[in-house]
Protein backbone atom coordinates (compact mmCIF):
# COMPACT_ATOMS: atom_id res chain seq x y z
CA UNK A 1 0.00 0.00 0.00
CA UNK A 2 1.05 3.54 -0.94
CA UNK A 3 1.99 6.40 1.50
CA UNK A 4 -1.11 8.38 -0.09
CA UNK A 5 -3.60 5.15 -0.15
CA UNK A 6 -2.61 4.98 3.56
CA UNK A 7 -2.83 8.97 4.19
CA UNK A 8 -6.69 8.65 2.18
CA UNK A 9 -7.84 5.68 4.58
CA UNK A 10 -6.42 7.91 8.06
CA UNK A 11 -9.74 10.19 8.82
CA UNK A 12 -8.38 11.53 12.54
CA UNK A 13 -8.47 11.85 15.89
CA UNK A 14 -4.73 10.78 14.67
CA UNK A 15 -2.38 11.40 11.59
CA UNK A 16 0.40 9.10 12.73
CA UNK A 17 1.39 10.50 16.27
CA UNK A 18 -0.26 14.06 15.35
CA UNK A 19 -3.79 15.34 15.86
CA UNK A 20 -6.02 13.99 18.91
CA UNK A 21 -8.43 15.78 21.17
CA UNK A 22 -6.62 17.76 23.77
CA UNK A 23 -9.16 19.88 25.65
CA UNK A 24 -11.09 20.96 28.18
CA UNK A 25 -14.40 18.46 29.44
CA UNK A 26 -16.78 20.96 29.33
CA UNK A 27 -15.77 20.66 25.42
CA UNK A 28 -16.12 16.26 24.99
CA UNK A 29 -19.94 16.61 24.85
CA UNK A 30 -20.11 19.28 21.90
CA UNK A 31 -17.29 17.44 20.09
CA UNK A 32 -19.14 13.97 20.34
CA UNK A 33 -22.30 15.68 18.85
CA UNK A 34 -20.40 17.15 16.03
CA UNK A 35 -18.23 14.19 14.90
CA UNK A 36 -21.66 12.28 15.38
CA UNK A 37 -23.61 14.85 13.17
CA UNK A 38 -20.45 15.11 10.46
CA UNK A 39 -20.70 11.41 10.18
CA UNK A 40 -24.65 11.47 9.13
CA UNK A 41 -24.21 14.43 6.47
CA UNK A 42 -21.32 13.05 5.36
CA UNK A 43 -23.73 9.89 3.90
CA UNK A 44 -26.66 11.96 3.88
CA UNK A 45 -27.34 12.68 0.19
CA UNK A 46 -29.60 15.69 0.77
CA UNK A 47 -26.69 17.15 2.69
CA UNK A 48 -24.45 17.19 -0.19
CA UNK A 49 -26.74 17.77 -2.07
CA UNK A 50 -27.19 21.65 -0.65
CA UNK A 51 -24.10 21.84 -0.58
CA UNK A 52 -23.15 20.98 -3.97
CA UNK A 53 -26.08 24.03 -4.85
CA UNK A 54 -24.56 26.23 -2.35
CA UNK A 55 -21.37 25.74 -4.32
CA UNK A 56 -22.74 26.01 -7.43
CA UNK A 57 -25.35 28.84 -7.16
CA UNK A 58 -23.75 31.24 -4.14
CA UNK A 59 -19.75 30.42 -4.07
CA UNK A 60 -19.62 30.75 -7.91
CA UNK A 61 -17.90 27.02 -8.33
CA UNK A 62 -16.35 25.34 -9.80
CA UNK A 63 -13.47 28.50 -9.75
CA UNK A 64 -11.24 28.42 -13.26
CA UNK A 65 -7.90 27.52 -13.85
CA UNK A 66 -5.85 29.87 -15.36
CA UNK A 67 -2.19 29.68 -16.98
CA UNK A 68 -0.05 33.07 -15.92
CA UNK A 69 2.71 32.37 -18.83
CA UNK A 70 4.62 36.21 -18.29
CA UNK A 71 4.49 35.41 -14.68
CA UNK A 72 6.11 32.14 -15.34
CA UNK A 73 8.78 33.06 -17.60
CA UNK A 74 10.66 34.71 -14.54
CA UNK A 75 10.99 31.25 -13.11
CA UNK A 76 13.09 30.28 -16.61
CA UNK A 77 14.76 33.46 -16.38
CA UNK A 78 13.66 36.21 -19.51
CA UNK A 79 17.08 36.78 -20.26
CA UNK A 80 17.64 32.86 -22.04
CA UNK A 81 15.48 33.14 -25.14
CA UNK A 82 16.42 30.16 -26.90
CA UNK A 83 17.82 28.02 -23.95
CA UNK A 84 17.65 24.39 -24.35
CA UNK A 85 14.98 23.89 -21.36
CA UNK A 86 11.40 23.38 -22.32
CA UNK A 87 10.55 26.00 -19.63
CA UNK A 88 8.44 26.25 -16.84
CA UNK A 89 4.19 26.65 -16.58
CA UNK A 90 2.88 28.07 -13.68
CA UNK A 91 -1.04 27.26 -13.95
CA UNK A 92 -3.02 29.18 -10.97
CA UNK A 93 -6.27 27.28 -9.16
CA UNK A 94 -8.30 30.79 -8.79
CA UNK A 95 -9.87 30.17 -5.37
CA UNK A 96 -9.40 33.74 -5.22
CA UNK A 97 -12.66 34.44 -7.48
CA UNK A 98 -14.69 32.68 -5.01
CA UNK A 99 -17.74 34.55 -3.65
CA UNK A 100 -16.12 36.41 -0.37
CA UNK A 101 -12.55 36.33 -2.16
CA UNK A 102 -11.43 32.75 -0.71
CA UNK A 103 -11.15 29.14 -0.66
CA UNK A 104 -12.62 29.68 2.99
CA UNK A 105 -16.45 29.89 1.92
CA UNK A 106 -15.89 26.14 1.10
CA UNK A 107 -15.45 24.80 4.78
CA UNK A 108 -17.93 27.57 6.42
CA UNK A 109 -20.92 27.02 4.09
CA UNK A 110 -20.73 22.81 4.91
CA UNK A 111 -20.20 23.79 9.08
CA UNK A 112 -22.98 26.44 9.17
CA UNK A 113 -25.57 23.14 7.41
CA UNK A 114 -24.38 21.32 10.31
CA UNK A 115 -24.97 24.53 12.51
CA UNK A 116 -28.60 23.97 11.27
CA UNK A 117 -29.00 20.09 11.67
CA UNK A 118 -27.69 20.71 14.91
CA UNK A 119 -30.50 23.19 16.07
CA UNK A 120 -27.87 25.90 17.03
CA UNK A 121 -28.47 29.92 16.82
CA UNK A 122 -24.90 30.97 17.39
CA UNK A 123 -21.50 30.66 15.56
CA UNK A 124 -18.37 32.21 16.85
CA UNK A 125 -15.30 32.26 14.94
CA UNK A 126 -11.50 33.57 14.70
CA UNK A 127 -9.82 35.06 12.39
CA UNK A 128 -6.27 36.37 10.97
CA UNK A 129 -6.71 38.03 7.59
CA UNK A 130 -10.35 38.21 7.85
CA UNK A 131 -11.05 35.90 5.27
CA UNK A 132 -12.52 33.40 7.35
CA UNK A 133 -14.06 35.87 9.43
CA UNK A 134 -15.78 37.52 6.54
CA UNK A 135 -16.74 33.92 5.18
CA UNK A 136 -18.01 32.78 8.55
CA UNK A 137 -20.17 36.43 9.01
CA UNK A 138 -21.46 36.09 5.23
CA UNK A 139 -22.96 31.93 5.90
CA UNK A 140 -24.13 33.76 9.19
CA UNK A 141 -26.47 36.26 7.49
CA UNK A 142 -27.68 33.83 4.99
CA UNK A 143 -28.64 31.56 7.23
CA UNK A 144 -29.73 33.83 10.24
CA UNK A 145 -27.26 32.78 12.62
CA UNK A 146 -26.27 35.31 15.82
CA UNK A 147 -21.81 35.80 14.75
CA UNK A 148 -19.06 36.70 16.96
CA UNK A 149 -16.00 36.62 15.63
CA UNK A 150 -12.83 37.16 17.46
CA UNK A 151 -9.71 38.82 16.14
CA UNK A 152 -5.98 39.18 17.40
CA UNK A 153 -5.80 43.68 17.68
CA UNK A 154 -3.12 43.66 16.04
CA UNK A 155 -4.84 42.31 12.96
CA UNK A 156 -7.58 44.18 13.18
CA UNK A 157 -5.03 46.64 12.16
CA UNK A 158 -3.60 44.96 9.64
CA UNK A 159 -6.77 43.93 8.08
CA UNK A 160 -9.30 47.17 9.35
CA UNK A 161 -11.28 46.69 5.49
CA UNK A 162 -12.04 42.66 6.63
CA UNK A 163 -13.40 44.12 10.12
CA UNK A 164 -15.58 46.61 8.13
CA UNK A 165 -16.93 43.97 6.32
CA UNK A 166 -17.54 41.62 8.81
CA UNK A 167 -19.31 44.33 10.62
CA UNK A 168 -21.61 45.21 7.58
CA UNK A 169 -22.67 41.19 7.28
CA UNK A 170 -24.25 41.82 10.79
CA UNK A 171 -20.98 40.04 12.76
CA UNK A 172 -19.95 41.36 16.04
CA UNK A 173 -16.17 41.12 15.69
CA UNK A 174 -13.94 41.32 19.19
CA UNK A 175 -10.73 42.82 19.23
CA UNK A 176 -8.10 40.52 21.30
CA UNK A 177 -5.33 42.82 22.95
CA UNK A 178 -4.03 39.13 24.83
CA UNK A 179 -0.65 38.09 24.00
CA UNK A 180 0.45 39.24 20.33
CA UNK A 181 -2.84 40.24 19.58
CA UNK A 182 -2.76 37.79 16.77
CA UNK A 183 -4.43 34.81 15.62
CA UNK A 184 -3.37 32.48 18.34
CA UNK A 185 -4.45 34.79 20.65
CA UNK A 186 -7.77 34.89 18.87
CA UNK A 187 -8.48 31.37 18.58
CA UNK A 188 -7.58 31.56 22.68
CA UNK A 189 -10.36 33.80 23.35
CA UNK A 190 -12.88 31.71 20.98
CA UNK A 191 -11.98 28.70 22.84
CA UNK A 192 -12.80 30.52 25.79
CA UNK A 193 -16.42 31.58 24.92
CA UNK A 194 -17.08 28.00 23.53
CA UNK A 195 -16.66 26.28 27.07
CA UNK A 196 -18.96 28.98 27.93
CA UNK A 197 -21.69 28.82 25.61
CA UNK A 198 -21.43 25.31 24.54
CA UNK A 199 -24.61 24.51 24.18
CA UNK A 200 -26.19 26.74 21.99
CA UNK A 201 -23.00 27.61 20.21
CA UNK A 202 -20.80 26.62 17.59
CA UNK A 203 -17.35 27.00 16.89
CA UNK A 204 -16.48 27.58 13.47
CA UNK A 205 -12.90 26.71 13.10
CA UNK A 206 -11.02 27.63 10.29
CA UNK A 207 -8.49 25.30 8.98
CA UNK A 208 -7.65 22.20 9.50
CA UNK A 209 -6.06 22.15 13.11
CA UNK A 210 -7.82 21.98 16.29
CA UNK A 211 -9.02 18.97 17.96
CA UNK A 212 -10.81 16.40 16.24
CA UNK A 213 -12.90 16.18 14.26
CA UNK A 214 -11.75 19.41 13.02
CA UNK A 215 -8.67 18.67 11.24
CA UNK A 216 -10.33 15.93 9.17
CA UNK A 217 -13.48 17.81 8.48
CA UNK A 218 -12.43 20.85 7.21
CA UNK A 219 -9.63 18.90 4.82
CA UNK A 220 -12.93 17.08 3.60
CA UNK A 221 -14.47 20.48 3.04
CA UNK A 222 -11.85 21.69 1.09
CA UNK A 223 -10.99 18.68 -0.87
CA UNK A 224 -13.04 19.99 -3.91
CA UNK A 225 -10.34 22.32 -4.62
CA UNK A 226 -8.10 19.64 -5.39
CA UNK A 227 -11.30 17.71 -7.10
CA UNK A 228 -11.60 20.71 -9.75
CA UNK A 229 -7.85 21.34 -10.61
CA UNK A 230 -7.11 18.14 -10.96
CA UNK A 231 -10.09 17.72 -13.54
CA UNK A 232 -9.53 20.85 -14.76
CA UNK A 233 -5.65 20.45 -15.17
CA UNK A 234 -5.80 16.87 -17.51
CA UNK A 235 -8.59 18.74 -19.38
CA UNK A 236 -6.54 21.91 -20.36
CA UNK A 237 -2.95 19.90 -20.68
CA UNK A 238 -3.51 16.35 -20.93
CA UNK A 239 -1.54 15.29 -17.75
CA UNK A 240 -1.10 15.63 -14.11
CA UNK A 241 1.30 18.88 -12.94
CA UNK A 242 5.07 17.85 -11.70
CA UNK A 243 4.04 20.18 -8.43
CA UNK A 244 1.60 21.34 -6.76
CA UNK A 245 2.27 24.26 -4.44
CA UNK A 246 0.13 26.09 -1.68
CA UNK A 247 0.81 28.51 1.17
CA UNK A 248 0.43 26.77 4.79
CA UNK A 249 -0.75 28.80 7.70
CA UNK A 250 -2.78 26.40 9.45
CA UNK A 251 -2.91 24.50 5.90
CA UNK A 252 -6.81 24.33 5.19
CA UNK A 253 -6.01 25.47 0.97
CA UNK A 254 -2.50 23.15 0.81
CA UNK A 255 -4.29 20.07 2.07
CA UNK A 256 -8.10 20.97 0.20
CA UNK A 257 -5.38 20.87 -3.16
CA UNK A 258 -3.03 17.92 -2.09
CA UNK A 259 -5.48 15.67 -1.45
CA UNK A 260 -6.67 15.06 -4.86
CA UNK A 261 -3.02 14.30 -5.49
CA UNK A 262 -2.19 11.92 -2.62
CA UNK A 263 -2.30 9.12 -4.77
CA UNK A 264 -0.06 10.32 -7.31
CA UNK A 265 3.04 9.87 -6.39
CA UNK A 266 4.93 11.26 -9.44
CA UNK A 267 3.08 14.74 -8.20
CA UNK A 268 5.28 15.97 -6.03
CA UNK A 269 3.50 18.24 -3.20
CA UNK A 270 5.03 21.75 -1.87
CA UNK A 271 4.44 23.87 1.03
CA UNK A 272 5.72 26.90 1.37
CA UNK A 273 5.14 28.49 5.12
CA UNK A 274 6.31 31.93 6.49
CA UNK A 275 10.25 32.72 6.56
CA UNK A 276 8.89 36.10 7.88
CA UNK A 277 12.56 37.94 7.94
CA UNK A 278 14.36 34.93 7.84
CA UNK A 279 14.44 31.76 9.81
CA UNK A 280 17.52 32.50 11.66
CA UNK A 281 16.32 35.66 12.94
CA UNK A 282 13.79 34.12 15.17
CA UNK A 283 11.05 36.38 13.36
CA UNK A 284 9.09 34.01 11.25
CA UNK A 285 6.35 31.26 11.34
CA UNK A 286 8.29 28.40 10.10
CA UNK A 287 7.09 25.16 12.24
CA UNK A 288 8.84 22.63 10.27
CA UNK A 289 12.15 24.59 9.51
CA UNK A 290 12.21 26.03 13.59
CA UNK A 291 9.68 24.25 15.25
CA UNK A 292 9.10 20.23 16.97
CA UNK A 293 6.23 18.33 18.10
CA UNK A 294 3.98 19.72 20.86
CA UNK A 295 0.29 20.70 21.38
CA UNK A 296 -1.67 23.78 21.57
CA UNK A 297 -5.45 24.46 20.43
CA UNK A 298 -6.50 21.01 20.60
CA UNK A 299 -4.02 18.82 18.83
CA UNK A 300 -0.26 17.82 18.73
CA UNK A 301 1.62 18.84 15.49
CA UNK A 302 4.49 20.99 14.78
CA UNK A 303 4.97 24.03 16.81
CA UNK A 304 7.32 26.77 17.81
CA UNK A 305 8.04 26.59 21.47
CA UNK A 306 10.51 27.02 23.60
CA UNK A 307 12.95 24.52 25.78
CA UNK A 308 9.99 24.46 28.59
CA UNK A 309 7.15 23.75 25.76
CA UNK A 310 6.08 27.25 26.02
CA UNK A 311 4.49 28.75 22.53
CA UNK A 312 7.04 31.35 20.96
CA UNK A 313 5.67 33.83 19.21
CA UNK A 314 5.62 34.08 15.70
CA UNK A 315 6.13 36.93 12.57
CA UNK A 316 4.83 37.34 8.91
CA UNK A 317 4.11 40.37 6.69
CA UNK A 318 0.77 37.85 6.21
CA UNK A 319 -1.86 38.01 9.21
CA UNK A 320 -2.91 34.53 7.58
CA UNK A 321 -0.16 33.03 8.15
CA UNK A 322 0.96 34.50 11.25
CA UNK A 323 0.35 31.30 13.34
CA UNK A 324 2.62 29.39 15.85
CA UNK A 325 1.19 25.85 14.75
CA UNK A 326 0.19 24.42 11.55
CA UNK A 327 -2.34 21.73 10.99
CA UNK A 328 -1.45 17.67 11.99
CA UNK A 329 -2.26 16.60 8.59
CA UNK A 330 0.79 18.90 7.27
CA UNK A 331 3.23 17.22 10.45
CA UNK A 332 2.30 14.02 9.37
CA UNK A 333 2.57 14.53 5.65
CA UNK A 334 5.97 16.17 6.44
CA UNK A 335 7.68 13.18 8.81
CA UNK A 336 6.32 10.69 5.66
CA UNK A 337 8.31 12.52 3.28
CA UNK A 338 4.95 12.83 1.35
CA UNK A 339 4.96 16.60 1.13
CA UNK A 340 7.90 18.97 1.40
CA UNK A 341 7.79 22.36 3.24
CA UNK A 342 9.53 25.17 2.89
CA UNK A 343 10.05 28.60 3.90
CA UNK A 344 9.43 32.10 1.99
CA UNK A 345 10.70 35.45 3.71
CA UNK A 346 8.48 38.45 3.83
CA UNK A 347 10.65 39.86 0.81
CA UNK A 348 10.34 36.73 -1.87
CA UNK A 349 6.17 36.82 -0.93
CA UNK A 350 6.16 40.77 -1.57
CA UNK A 351 8.52 40.56 -4.79
CA UNK A 352 6.00 37.35 -6.03
CA UNK A 353 3.06 39.50 -5.12
CA UNK A 354 3.97 42.46 -7.12
CA UNK A 355 5.53 40.46 -10.00
CA UNK A 356 1.82 39.01 -10.61
CA UNK A 357 0.03 42.24 -9.68
CA UNK A 358 2.52 43.71 -12.88
CA UNK A 359 3.32 40.64 -15.21
CA UNK A 360 -0.59 39.10 -14.87
CA UNK A 361 -3.14 41.70 -13.88
CA UNK A 362 -4.15 39.88 -10.55
CA UNK A 363 -3.54 41.17 -6.85
CA UNK A 364 -3.35 38.02 -5.32
CA UNK A 365 -3.47 37.43 -1.28
CA UNK A 366 -0.11 38.12 0.61
CA UNK A 367 -0.70 34.40 1.84
CA UNK A 368 -1.34 33.11 -1.61
CA UNK A 369 2.34 35.41 -2.74
CA UNK A 370 3.88 32.94 -0.60
CA UNK A 371 3.24 30.29 -2.68
CA UNK A 372 4.08 31.97 -6.09
CA UNK A 373 7.28 32.99 -4.50
CA UNK A 374 7.55 29.24 -3.74
CA UNK A 375 6.83 28.02 -7.58
CA UNK A 376 9.29 30.95 -8.58
CA UNK A 377 11.73 28.88 -6.56
CA UNK A 378 11.09 25.65 -7.59
CA UNK A 379 10.77 25.96 -11.35
CA UNK A 380 14.09 28.02 -11.42
CA UNK A 381 15.16 24.70 -9.54
CA UNK A 382 13.62 22.68 -12.29
CA UNK A 383 15.36 24.80 -14.88
CA UNK A 384 19.18 24.29 -13.60
CA UNK A 385 19.08 20.92 -12.72
CA UNK A 386 17.59 19.82 -16.27
CA UNK A 387 14.38 18.68 -14.53
CA UNK A 388 10.93 18.48 -17.29
CA UNK A 389 7.90 17.28 -17.78
CA UNK A 390 7.54 13.50 -18.94
CA UNK A 391 8.72 13.07 -23.14
CA UNK A 392 10.63 16.40 -22.26
CA UNK A 393 7.29 18.63 -21.98
CA UNK A 394 7.57 21.78 -19.80
CA UNK A 395 8.21 21.65 -16.00
CA UNK A 396 4.17 22.43 -14.43
CA UNK A 397 3.73 23.85 -11.80
CA UNK A 398 -0.22 24.29 -10.22
CA UNK A 399 -0.49 26.58 -7.70
CA UNK A 400 -3.87 27.23 -5.48
CA UNK A 401 -4.22 30.64 -5.46
CA UNK A 402 -5.60 31.15 -2.17
CA UNK A 403 -7.43 34.59 -2.03
CA UNK A 404 -7.80 37.60 -3.67
CA UNK A 405 -5.49 40.97 -2.45
CA UNK A 406 -7.67 43.91 -2.28
CA UNK A 407 -7.62 43.52 1.66
CA UNK A 408 -3.53 43.48 1.76
CA UNK A 409 -3.29 46.72 -0.37
CA UNK A 410 -2.79 48.93 2.43
CA UNK A 411 0.21 47.04 3.60
CA UNK A 412 1.75 46.29 -0.12
CA UNK A 413 1.15 50.24 -0.49
CA UNK A 414 3.13 50.84 2.54
CA UNK A 415 5.42 48.31 2.13
CA UNK A 416 6.77 49.28 -1.92
CA UNK A 417 6.02 53.58 -0.53
CA UNK A 418 3.46 53.42 -3.09
CA UNK A 419 1.72 56.78 -1.75
CA UNK A 420 4.04 59.67 -0.78
CA UNK A 421 1.12 62.57 -0.80
CA UNK A 422 0.24 63.42 2.66
CA UNK A 423 -3.75 63.41 2.15
CA UNK A 424 -3.26 59.82 0.32
CA UNK A 425 -0.82 58.54 3.69
CA UNK A 426 -3.76 59.54 6.03
CA UNK A 427 -6.28 57.98 3.66
CA UNK A 428 -3.92 54.92 4.33
CA UNK A 429 -3.91 54.96 8.12
CA UNK A 430 -8.06 55.30 8.08
CA UNK A 431 -7.61 51.90 6.56
CA UNK A 432 -5.73 50.49 8.92
CA UNK A 433 -7.48 52.31 11.99
CA UNK A 434 -4.49 54.26 12.75
CA UNK A 435 -6.53 57.39 11.89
Amino acid sequence: MSLAERLADVTGPYFGEFGGRFVPEALIAALDELETEYAKAAGDPAFGAELARLHREYTGRPSPLTEVQRFAAHATGEERPGASHPGVRVLLKREDLNHTGSHKINNVLGQALLVKRMGKRRVIAETGAGQHGVATATAAALMDLECVIYMGEEDTRRQALNVARMRLLGAEVVPVTAGTRTLKDAINEALRDWVTNVEHTHYVLGTVTGPHPFPEMVRQFHRIIGEEAREQLLERTGRLPDVVAACVGGGSNALGIFNAFLDDEGVALYGFEAGGEGVETGRHAARFSGGSPGVLHGARSYLLQDDDGQTRPSHSVSAGLDYPSVGPAHSWLHDLGRAEYEPVTDVEAMDAFRLLCRTEGIIPAIESAHALAGALRLGRRAVSEGRTGPDGAPYTILVNLSGRGDKDVATAARWFGLLDDGAAAQELEKMEGRG
